[in-house]
């Protein structure tokens, strides 16, 4: 534009071609006399600005709240340039556009001064903060409106239902704006740009580095602690929020408004102020998705994951424009990556699953250790049951599983994305069980082998009903592996206290001699305290099942054998002893039953 407006040669059209004795026609004289005349009146206005020549100018604002000064100032710029188009097509080396030249330098570096001024003083009124929270103000003016008498109508732009500081900010952004495009409309949108550019690259890299945001490599950061490494992801998970919604939002929001009427000019700003933090907020999740992998760190990768994909949309919009596509790609390339991490930890995970290498047995029939990790590890998963069902969509199983379709679908999930988790998170439960089938071959007992799985599978069925898991597996999934869990506890008690039921008589009732009574007496007591005290270490951690169990027990033993025992009560007192050494009271057997399952304590006898 300032080519246009200042150039020495004289136009070539034959229109703008005067002879020097060529009479001026009365028209011609009018309009050169109206131009001579707003070149008088622009003077009197800028000089009174002038940096160098007025004392009073270089400590008053041009732009003040009032906006009369400035009105009048962008008025008599824009009266010099209409000026400056008239002569330059009349003589282009006339002094008149000389001095009209002089007066444009002299304007522009006041407009320069205040455009600097207006964006150093009013960081506050500028934050991107309270930009963001508000629609852009760029919508409350006609799309490429180029009237530099904007900041004479900024009072009317701040419209009365804002606040004081939001009334301020738009009186700010109102003047920015008619001071950008007067030096832009005038040739001067280099000197403008660059003011504009320095300025808010300045805040947004400030801005950043106090949310912690800083560039790292992969050599770096795999050199650091783990603990280190884990204080970094969590102040970048509560930086990128503020900065895709606030900051880079806010920014773009100013900078559409204060050169709304240049789209070229807009776009280049916004991608030189924020392009390079932009690039490193959104690289940072690459370089630890490429970091080495350890299940722990599966679910701030997942943090990662979801934080990303929650902001793509507001990442998209506000990072649109072409020159900034490789911010966008960069994001995307983050995501990509993170998911593969998942997927990667997903596997190995399975993989230490089912290398476990614990060899010996769990003390009384317990909770594997293995168990618990990895329930419990599953269950945190399905709080990430979203950006899971987005990374595992096209990842089907390495295999073909052998079991019922309900061990590995949600009945509530119809084989959309929900059901495709369902059936990861199935598969890992089924990895898990399957090992706990090996480990229960390490019980030499086989009715303490069943109670350790009646144990371990009724742990996972609770951690499934009390968590998210519960509606991922669904009903079907839980009714199967609950009947499972009665059948382990069925099998326990039929192969534990098969010796036992064997001693009871068929028919308590029945007429025997003495002899056979005090027999079936011995035996029956050989029997229960030989269980006794080899299952008073066994233990049943779940309060419900252990007084299921106990019950069931009770009521196949306790019932027959009181009966037997009434029926001879009278012969057993005839024969001293025999009732202190042989027979255990009914009332007593109960209670040794309601005592087991407490876990390893002091074996003792019975009887004793």
């Amino acid at each position: 534009m300032r080519g246009v407006l200042f150039s020495s040669s004289r136009p070539s059209s034959p229109s703008h071609s005067f002879a020097p004795s060529s009479p001026l026609t009365p028209l011609h004289t009018l309009s050169a006399s109206m131009m001579e005349e707003n070149i008088e009146n622009a003077e009197s206005v800028i000089m009174k600005w002038d940096l160098e020549t007025s004392s009073y100018s270089k400590v008053a604002p041009l732009f003040s709240d009032n906006g009369r000064d400035a009105k009048e100032f962008l008025k008599a710029v824009k009266d010099l340039r209409n000026a400056m188009h008239f002569f330059v097509k009349e003589d282009s080396s006339s002094e008149k556009l000389i001095r009209c030249q002089n007066l444009m330098q002299i304007a522009m570096k006041r407009l320069e001064k205040e455009f600097h001024q207006i964006l150093s003083a009013n960081r506050n009124f500028l934050d991107t903060e309270s930009v963001s929270s508000r629609s852009s103000p760029a919508s409350r003016r006609p799309s490429g409106s180029d009237d530099e008498d904007g900041a004479s109508d900024a009072t009317q732009v701040a419209g009365n239902s804002l606040s004081e500081d939001e009334h301020v900010s738009e009186i700010v952004m109102a003047n920015l704006k008619a001071i950008a495009d007067c030096m832009i409309s005038s040739g001067y949108g280099k000197e403008c740009v660059k003011i504009y550019k320095i300025i808010r690259k300045s805040i947004v890299d400030e801005s950043l580095y106090h949310l912690g945001v800083e560039k790292v490599s992969l050599s770096k950061i795999q050199k650091l602690d783990c603990d280190v490494v884990e204080l970094k992801i969590k102040k970048w998970l509560n930086a990128v929020k503020i900065a895709v919604k606030t900051l880079f939002y806010g920014e773009k929001i100013l900078c559409d408004q204060v050169f709304n009427s240049y789209e070229k000019i807009r776009e280049s700003c916004f991608a030189e102020i924020s392009k390079e933090q932009a690039l490193t907020l959104f690289g940072f999740p690459e370089i630890v998705a490429k970091c080495k992998k350890s299940p722990e760190k599966m679910f701030r990768i997942l943090d990662l994951y979801e934080s990303m994909s929650e902001l793509w949309p507001e990442i998209e919009s506000i990072f649109s424009i072409e020159s900034l596509s490789s911010v966008r790609s960069q994001a995307v390339n983050s995501l990509l990556q993170l998911a593969e991490a998942v997927r990667t930890l997903l596997s190995d995970f399975e993989t230490a699953i089912q290398k476990d290498s614990s060899k010996s047995a769990v003390p009384g029939g317990g909770i594997h250790p293995l168990n618990r990790y990895v329930i419990n590890y599953v269950v945190f998963l399905c709080d990430y049951s979203g950006p899971l069902s987005d990374i595992v969509a096209d990842w089907p199983l390495p295999v073909q599983s052998p079991l019922p379709e309900s061990y590995l679908s949600s009945p509530i999930s119809d084989g959309g994305p929900t059901s495709e988790i369902s059936v990861r998170l199935a598969w890992l439960i089924l990895v898990l069980l399957c090992k706990l089938d090996v480990n229960a071959q390490l019980y030499k007992d086989v009715s303490l082998s069943y109670l350790f799985l009646a144990n371990n599978l009724n742990y996972v069925v609770s951690k499934v009903r009390t968590s998210t898991l519960a509606l991922l597996l669904g009903t079907d999934w839980l009714e199967k592996h609950e009947m499972k869990v009665n059948q382990y506890a069925a099998n326990y008690e039929r192969m534990g206290w098969s010796k036992m039921m064997a001693s009871l008589p068929s028919h308590p009732t029945a007429e025997i001699s003495f002899d056979a009574a005090k027999e079936w007496i011995k035996k029956f007591n050989s029997g229960f305290d030989e269980e006794y005290r080899k299952q008073r270490s066994w233990v049943i951690p779940d309060l419900k099942m252990r007084h299921e169990i106990r019950v069931s027990v009770a009521n196949q033993i306790v019932p027959v054998y009181r009966v037997f025992y009434e029926k001879h009560r009278e012969m057993f007192r005839r024969d001293m002893g025999v009732e202190s050494k042989s027979g255990i009271a009914p009332e007593n057997l109960e209670n040794y039953v309601w005592d087991l399952f407490e876990g390893a304590r002091v074996s003792g006898s019975a009887t004793l």
